[in-house]
């Protein structure tokens, strides 16, 4: 830390039925190694129903500076303008009921902020599982093949400036300067905002020390609905800000689409047949060629349960994406 003062920081938790990752989340907090005296937080509940709302009102009993707000609206980027509204810090570090950040993390987040010509800091994050498929989806989500070129996800022991980062820490002038989230977006709000702050000019940091573990879905049902909305919502992202498209958004819902055509032509034009064959032929084994170089480095209880999670990735994303596209255009006409 630059010198002996240390900036007032406001932690800001959107959160909404969290019972089950409440307390670890909040204990990370907690341990920090930042002055406690220099720091609140703020929880933004979305009328949680399972018993996350009457634990944090327990732990106001024993934690100062720790504040309970309600969010009638429900989803993150409601909730995180009425914590940023609310936040009394010079740095807003925003974290998620589902992550566990390292005890060095707000330390980190506030010495790159005071000392690097930056708006926002972030790190790695290593997504874990508690069952034995979350942690199959973890290594998914831990992958090229799976997720592509993510930075934060890929890009481990890298320093580097990129276009998004997780669980970011802002100067709150930076936000006041940027407006409030965009409270459409259920998903990729910050892919939005963080567009907004590069388009200012400002640089995103992703620093290899700054730490967090984030829990991925328990299901593959979860993670089908999580990928479905990630890819709808990103056409809302891309019609505010088309210039922010990349060739790795494409992919998935080229490859579904290309599917899809397929399939129907292959029902009057018999050579496309053995084109759609092809195409999943080669889509499976090079899926499952991945899932072996996985399995062998990680475990072989995961081989059978990759290539399902795999496809559910690209599958849920693409189709998400095309049916946000087709709604856009309905939209228009």
């Amino acid at each position: 830390m630059a010198g002996e003062k240390y900036p007032f920081v406001s932690v800001v938790m959107p959160v909404r039925n969290e019972r089950d990752y409440i307390q670890q989340s909040l204990e990370a907090v907690l341990a920090q190694d930042y002055p406690r005296e220099c720091m609140e937080i703020l929880i933004v509940d979305g009328m949680s129903e399972d018993g996350t709302r009457e634990y944090v009102c327990e732990q106001q009993k024993h934690v100062p500076n720790l504040y309970l707000l309600d969010n009638p609206g429900k989803i993150v980027p409601v909730g995180l303008n009425i914590a940023i509204a609310k936040a009394k810090g010079e740095i807003v570090v925003r974290v998620d009921g589902h992550c566990i950040i390292a005890p060095d993390y707000i330390r980190r987040c506030v010495d790159y902020l005071e000392r690097e010509p930056i708006v926002g800091v972030g790190g790695p994050m290593e997504t874990v599982g508690e069952t034995p498929t979350a942690r199959t989806i973890a290594l998914a989500m831990s992958s090229l093949f799976g997720v592509g070129n993510s930075a934060f996800r890929v890009h481990v022991n890298s320093h580097r400036y990129v276009d998004t980062i997780p669980f970011p820490a802002y100067r709150m002038s930076t936000l006041r300067e940027a407006g409030p989230f965009d409270e459409d977006l259920i998903r990729n709000q910050d892919d939005e905002y963080n567009y907004r702050l590069r388009s200012m000019g400002g640089k995103l940091l992703l620093a290899p020390d700054v730490r967090s573990k984030y829990y991925s879905r328990s299901s593959l049902k979860a993670l089908w609905r999580q990928y479905f909305q990630y890819g709808f919502f990103k056409v809302r992202v891309l019609q505010k800000h088309p210039a922010q498209f990349s060739l790795r958004q494409l992919i998935p819902p080229a490859f579904v689409g290309t599917l899809l055509v397929a399939l129907v032509l292959s029902v009057f034009i018999v050579p496309m047949r053995y084109f759609l064959l092809g195409l999943l032929v080669v889509y499976t084994a090079v899926n499952f060629g991945v899932s072996l170089l996985i399995a062998i480095r990680h475990g072989w209880e995961h081989f059978w349960r990759l290539p399902p999670t795999f496809a559910i990735l690209h599958i849920a994303y693409g189709l998400g994406f095309l049916t946000g596209l087709l709604k856009a255009i309905a939209r228009k006409n």
